[in-house]
């Protein structure tokens, strides 16, 4: 299983005040949209800004697990002033079954990072199995 959730606020610089420079939306909604059609994945307005949601639980992480992380990864070059999260949980990588990562999305990078308010999945979200 590959549980994901996120966000991102979509700035083209750190600096950017009033669309100056306007935001590369047509080439962002083609990222969205090759990612469209499975689970959550929408680029949206809200009060004068753009956001993007995802969120899914596929069974294997596959090329799309890694095609949603590397969004946050090629929105951070098209949108450098953007910033979000996206928790991750893949119960089938080996040193991380037990535990959420949370990728940083921040001036153009993004990192890598341990949870600590979901993880360890075992005890905090569910009981060991005692069977």
């Amino acid at each position: 299983m590959f549980e994901y959730h996120g966000w991102i606020t979509l700035r083209s610089t750190a600096e950017a005040l009033d669309d100056e420079p306007p935001l590369r939306l047509s080439e962002i909604q083609a990222l969205v949209d090759e990612l469209a059609g499975y689970a959550l994945m929408d680029l949206q307005p809200m009060n004068g800004e753009y956001y993007i949601h995802l969120g899914g639980n596929p069974n294997h992480r596959g090329q799309h697990g890694e095609a949603v992380v590397d969004l946050f990864v090629k929105v951070g070059q098209l949108a450098p002033g953007s910033y979000g999260l996206l928790y991750v949980h893949d119960d089938e990588h080996p040193e991380h079954m037990l535990s959420f990562r949370v990728f940083r999305l921040v001036r153009g990078t993004v990192t890598e990072h341990a949870d600590h308010l979901l993880s360890p999945v075992i005890p905090t979200l569910e009981d060991e199995d005692t069977s």
